[in-house]
């Protein structure tokens, strides 16, 4: 049986909803899933899974300080252990699935996307296929009042509620399509 892990990150319920649809596709299809939040998965090993799945929100362009410090660490972890290599070389059968949130109030799918990068880099380095960067809408829920408009009036337009029904229902399906690839 193949085996998955989720580690997300999520101050407002946004990631940990499209974690909840993914872990439930995955599981749909037959696959074993552990997940978790990233203060309970610093001493995992992820070359332990067929596939490692990250999430975060987008937080002025990165991904929230709790993922980024457990990258940081498991990533000096994994250089100690002689795990990263020039050029990478990819591993056969470990794959890393990428998901950010965000309301790109700004400048849209932009504002996601470096975040994403940036963990994905972090598997790369370790070999692992990086086999999506899904991006994912959802509402503004923090309090700053600068961003008061920022669900109906941002560049994506009205994104309240999001993410929806629908979004998540794509989110499971495309973990069940996932699943069939890895």
């Amino acid at each position: 049986m193949k085996n998955a892990l989720i580690v997300y990150f999520s101050s407002t319920g946004n990631t940990e909803k499209v974690a909840q649809a993914i872990r439930t596709g995955l599981e749909e299809s037959g696959v074993q899933v552990t997940m978790k939040k990233p203060r309970e998965a610093a001493d995992l090993n992820y070359f332990n899974y067929d596939l490692v799945c990250v999430g975060s929100p987008a937080i002025e362009w990165h991904p929230a300080k709790p993922i980024c410090d457990l990258l940081n660490k498991n990533l000096a972890i994994q250089r100690k252990e002689g795990k990263v290599k020039l050029s990478a070389p990819k591993i056969a059968g470990k794959n890393a699935l990428v998901f950010i949130t965000y309301c790109g109030a700004h400048t849209g799918l932009d504002e996601a996307v470096p975040a994403g990068k940036y963990i994905g880099q972090y598997f790369a380095h370790l070999g692992f296929n990086i086999v999506g960067e899904w991006y994912i809408i959802g509402q503004w829920n923090a309090s700053n009042p600068t961003m008061v408009n920022a669900n109906t009036q941002g560049r994506l337009g009205d994104i309240r509620g999001r993410p929806n029904a629908e979004d998540l229902q794509k989110v499971k399906q495309d973990a069940k399509e996932l699943a069939n690839r890895i």
